[in-house]
């Protein structure tokens, strides 16, 4: 299998050859790049475009946010008809929030033809409407890989004309159980087709899977790396017994608005979860039993700065990629450095600093020697005990979220929300921070002095001429 080993960032005299303009893309394609301002490519998408486009299969070695969605995206729009009327492109992604993502920019890059259907089918939601889009005809499908299997086995999803697969962050869906289900979904897939696999990390389970269901994958690993700079490492040794205290700790001495707080179990993030509601702190958690809704709520009033940690597994974790995150703390040392590189890379994004502060026992010593000197650095070792704690004051999110029941279905656009909060309500703009619209309900973060007054005067007006129902969402 050939590998092909390149950095995280091309040398800046490469740009030219790193321009989408370089690629065998047809007219329409170039012209919706030029429109959306993709001019130069990614690291992942020069280095993986050309041989998906030449057809080959592919597995490419790269971190939620480097771009391969655009990747892969542009290989299979690239070999689409429009006027063919049959699942021609299929996308496995491990969560319903990366399936979003995912549908969202195939759909932006598909601009250049009116008529390209892509559909996204996941779980936490009914199969009827999904069985209707699919008899109205797709082009593509994006979905998590038990829903593909349930339209398989019902019948509602015809996979003979489907000319390339791909499976998105597949170590995470290695990680969530999904062998199976993705065996089960590849095996149906026509034998002559092209299969292009994108993983963060490379464990046992994906060179199983390239074995099973890939043809002479050619092979590229990018190696991941963080801007000095940027995210600030640090190593505070703790008596294992003592580490969830310790979290607490540091979340007073540096106040991160949002901090991302990483264990290894499903129980230590329970632990973790009754010991920061202890000492005050708005923690919410994410774990695999949570149903859909429930998941979706956690995470939108942690990206909307309502929530002031979040708890959560590698697992639980997959496919978020939340702005502005000033903190990550490792309350437990992974024992694969790939995944400790993967879990500090949320901070510190785009022109951001930020904190990656983790806690290890003596025995943890070893892990933390591997993951060092993967990033080929020295550990910066820091005292628990020096940190200064002056600041009693409770760290307390700015936002809160306001949740409306009335959402799509009704019709609900976030103007309309900004529009009853900024006309009659009398509030600013800047008290009023992201509004989120699902099926059923609209979720709207509001600055946490006037959250009791919205809720009133939200639910004495009216949104869209109706009069609705406002809950604030506290944990």
């Amino acid at each position: 299998m050939p590998e092909l080993i390149l950095p995280a960032a091309p040398p800046a005299e490469n740009t030219a050859a790193h321009s989408f303009n370089a690629l065998p893309l047809p007219p329409g394609i170039q012209a919706t790049l030029q429109q959306l301002e993709y001019l130069t490519m990614t690291p992942i998408q020069a280095a993986s475009l050309p041989i998906a486009l030449a057809g080959h299969d592919l597995i490419a070695q790269a971190k939620t946010g480097s771009g391969k969605t655009a990747a892969f995206a542009l290989a299979l729009l690239t070999k689409l008809n429009p006027r063919r009327f049959a699942v021609q492109a299929m996308v496995l992604c491990p969560t319903r929030e990366l399936a979003d993502q995912v549908t969202h920019e195939i759909r932006r890059l598909a601009r250049f033809a009116d008529n390209i259907k892509v559909i996204a089918l996941c779980g936490g939601t009914t199969m009827r409407p999904q069985m209707a889009s699919l008899e109205h005809g797709a082009h593509i499908v994006v979905g998590t890989p038990g829903r593909i299997m349930d339209h398989l086995e019902r019948g509602s999803l015809n996979l003979d004309a489907l000319d390339t697969l791909v499976l998105d962050e597949a170590d995470r869906m290695l990680d969530m159980g999904f062998f199976d289900a993705i065996a089960y979904v590849a095996k149906r897939c026509p034998a002559q087709r092209q299969t292009l696999l994108f993983s963060a990390t490379y464990p046992e389970g994906i060179a199983r899977l390239a074995r099973q269901f890939l043809r002479n994958p050619q092979e590229i690993k990018l190696l991941e790396q963080h801007e000095a700079s940027k995210i600030r490492q640090r190593f505070y040794e703790v008596k294992h017994e003592e580490r969830l205290q310790a979290v607490g700790r540091l979340l007073k001495h540096y106040r991160p608005v949002s901090t991302l707080a990483f264990c290894n179990t499903k129980q230590q993030c329970r632990d973790l979860l009754e010991v920061l509601h202890a000492q005050g702190v708005h923690a919410l958690t994410l774990n695999g039993d949570m149903e859909q809704r429930e998941r979706d709520q956690v995470l939108i009033q942690f990206a909307n700065r309502s929530c002031s940690v979040l708890v959560a597994t590698d697992v639980a974790a997959r496919g978020l990629d939340i702005a502005q995150l000033e903190a990550v703390i490792n309350v437990d040392v992974t024992p694969d450095p790939e995944i400790h590189i993967h879990r500090i890379g949320r901070t510190g994004r785009a022109d951001q600093e930020g904190w990656a502060l983790s806690l290890c026992s003596a025995s943890d010593k070893r892990r933390v020697a591997a993951i060092t000197q993967m990033m080929g650095s020295e550990p910066e070792w820091h005292a628990l005990t020096k940190l200064e704690n002056d600041n009693d004051a409770p760290l307390v999110p700015p936002m809160v979220t306001l949740q409306i029941l009335g959402g799509r279905k009704e019709k609900i656009r976030p103007s309309d929300v900004l529009g009853a909060l900024t006309g009659e309500a009398g509030f600013t703009r800047e008290q009023v921070g992201k509004i989120t619209v699902t099926d059923q309900s609209t979720y709207v973060a509001v600055a946490r002095d006037i959250a009791r007054e919205a809720v009133r005067k939200l639910s004495a007006g009216k949104v869209k001429g109706k009069t609705v129902k406002v809950r604030a969402l506290e944990d």
